[in-house]
């Protein structure tokens, strides 16, 4: 009764983590296109600006380009992570655990390094909307995600 407590458990914080990582990674994709069509761009003959960031956004702050760079890349590890545990959650034989496992403990570390990147941002303010529900998503996702290793360790 126990395995399937902690399997029901398991199951559920892998279908929320993939419900936020997907969400993650469409505001993490608006916010890298309107920085692309935005963004900063150098005609010829024109000099670049004296503090010029490759990292440049034109929203939010200058924590910005790195918090939602990393919260892509914790997105698509998370997204890839959730996918290789529906297998094992499936078959829920310890055998099949390490993969699964290996996995979602570095989709935890590349969402905490995200979730740092937001914390400086909420620090540094001057942020819109979309931004401050990617800083939420990526802070509850730590937890969840953190939560969803504990399940599959224990």
């Amino acid at each position: 009764m126990a395995a399937n407590d902690t399997r029901s458990v398991a199951s559920l914080l892998m279908i929320l983590n993939f419900a936020m990582y997907v969400t993650l990674l469409g505001l993490g994709g608006w916010a890298m296109n309107r920085a692309i069509d935005q963004g900063f761009i150098i005609g010829p003959g024109l000099e670049l600006p004296p503090h010029f960031s490759p990292v440049y956004f034109p929203m939010g702050n200058s924590a910005t380009g790195f918090f939602v760079i990393f919260a892509l890349i914790a997105g698509v590890v998370g997204v890839a992570s959730t996918i290789a545990g529906f297998n094992y959650v499936r078959s829920w034989s310890s055998d099949d655990r390490t993969g699964p496992a290996s996995a979602a403990v570095i989709a935890w570390a590349l969402t905490v390094l995200a979730m740092g990147f937001a914390w400086k941002e909420i620090e540094l303010e001057g942020r819109n909307a979309t931004l401050r529900t990617m800083e939420a998503f990526s802070i509850i996702l730590s937890v969840t995600q953190f939560l969803y290793i504990l399940v599959l360790y224990g």
